[in-house]
């Protein structure tokens, strides 16, 4: 079982305050020899007499003192997710956790952006001292 980061309670917490249901954690992706953890699984129903959206969520700190290197991690899980989800559960949107802070200062890097949009990252944005959702965010 991997190692939780850092900020995964806070962001637990800012989802469960935002309405959403904590179905697993961690959120076990298993194809053929496979077996992968996401950090989340959630759900939050969208009305009473229509289905429920679904996601999963892979959070990161960004606290190395390399956040490209932090990146390249992150969008390396994230992509390998993505491939399986799109197999096992394609009912389920992925998304990347990341503190406001984070968002911020290194997200918003025109170098940055570019990789979001051409990967199509979808993002959480959260303030970890508040634990609330600040932005959700898809390319």
């Amino acid at each position: 079982m991997p190692t939780r980061d850092i900020i995964h309670d806070n962001v637990k917490n800012a989802l469960i305050k935002d309405g959403w249901t904590i179905t697993a954690d961690p959120y076990i992706i298993a194809y053929d020899d496979v077996t992968l953890y996401a950090d989340l699984g959630a759900e939050r129903p969208l009305a009473a007499h229509r289905e429920g959206r679904q996601i999963v969520v892979e959070i990161k700190s960004f606290l190395s003192p390399s956040p490209i290197f932090d990146l390249k991690n992150a969008l390396g899980q994230y992509e390998l997710y993505r491939a399986y989800l799109e197999v096992t559960a394609p009912e389920r949107e992925l998304f990347l956790a990341i503190s406001h802070t984070v968002f911020e200062e290194f997200f918003q890097r025109p170098a940055i952006v570019l990789v979001v949009k051409r990967f199509q990252l979808a993002l959480i944005t959260v303030n970890l001292e508040t634990e609330e959702i600040v932005a959700w965010t898809s390319s």
